[in-house]
């Protein structure tokens, strides 16, 4: 049996279900890639505040980034965006092993 839930990803399904359990919660989307960018727009990663997370924006390249910005912005509440790839400062830190681009952007879940 088809439900309208069905369709949504089991990452969604997870903060949901953390947010739910009181556990606060971000979700991070890739919101636009360039070149070979590992994970396509739409691709989500869900984090709560102890840095747990389920999902991927980037395939493993950048989630460590991902995870601590997400971590301040569920203590801030204000959202962010963060750009990654291989032409910008963070390249030494973190980086996209194809060689793309990707803009994740990061909010608290209420």
């Amino acid at each position: 049996m088809t439900t309208e839930t069905s369709s949504i990803p089991d990452v969604l399904k997870t903060a949901e279900a953390w947010r739910n359990s009181g556990r606060p919660v971000a979700l991070a989307t890739v919101i636009e890639t360039w070149g070979s960018a590992p994970r396509p727009v739409g691709s989500h990663l869900v984090i709560d505040a102890d840095g747990n997370f389920e999902g991927s924006v980037s395939g493993g390249c950048v989630e460590g980034a991902v995870v601590a910005e997400a971590i301040d912005v569920i203590d801030t509440g204000r959202p962010t965006t963060l750009e990654f790839g291989v032409a910008d400062e963070t390249a030494w830190q973190v980086g996209l092993s194809c060689g793309g681009r990707i803009r994740v952007y990061v909010e608290p879940v209420n």
